[in-house]
């Protein structure tokens, strides 16, 4: 664990380092944070989701087109494969990652990118809940809930490497 006092000290290439890939494969998300000076981990937090949130809508949907899709068998980073794996989805059956598979391609087919779930404290029965109920929103309400997704995400892989 990394505490706050030693983030602050970080230069720009050591924050980069450290935190480029806490929005999914998104360099631009940490490198809009780093002129921050925190206090807390929840102020840290909150700048990086403020990052994802002030983004154009380009950047927006490239952060969650760089996103897998949920129960995939793709190479995945070290954070997805151990958050997918919390969660049960690398121990799926064939008949529920068929279902996770249509709705992957149902979702993407819809929205234009993959349907992101902070997938940490949950199950693979609620995954594919929520997956069922959220394949029926409209695009724009998709978009609002897929960014908040992520910023729960960031979260939780900040929490993971720095001391509170």
């Amino acid at each position: 664990m990394i505490s706050i006092s030693e983030i602050n000290a970080m230069t720009k290439s050591e924050f980069e380092k450290e935190f480029g890939e806490i929005a999914e494969h998104s360099l631009w998300v940490a490198a809009g944070a780093f002129a921050s000076s925190f206090s807390t981990l929840a102020e840290m937090v909150d700048c990086f989701c403020q990052v994802v949130m002030n983004a154009t809508e380009a950047l927006q949907l490239s952060l969650l087109r760089a996103h897998p899709d949920l129960a995939t068998r793709a190479k995945l980073t070290a954070d997805s494969t151990n958050e997918q794996k919390g969660a049960g989805l690398d121990t799926l059956s064939s008949e529920e990652f068929a279902k996770f598979t249509a709705l992957n391609d149902q979702y993407k087919e819809q929205n234009g990118f993959p349907f992101i779930f902070a997938v940490k404290g949950a199950t693979k029965h609620q995954i594919l809940a929520s997956f069922e109920q959220r394949i029926h929103h409209t695009r724009d309400d998709e978009f609002k809930i897929a960014l908040q997704q992520v910023c729960r995400i960031i979260g939780f892989r900040l929490e993971a490497r720095v001391a509170a």
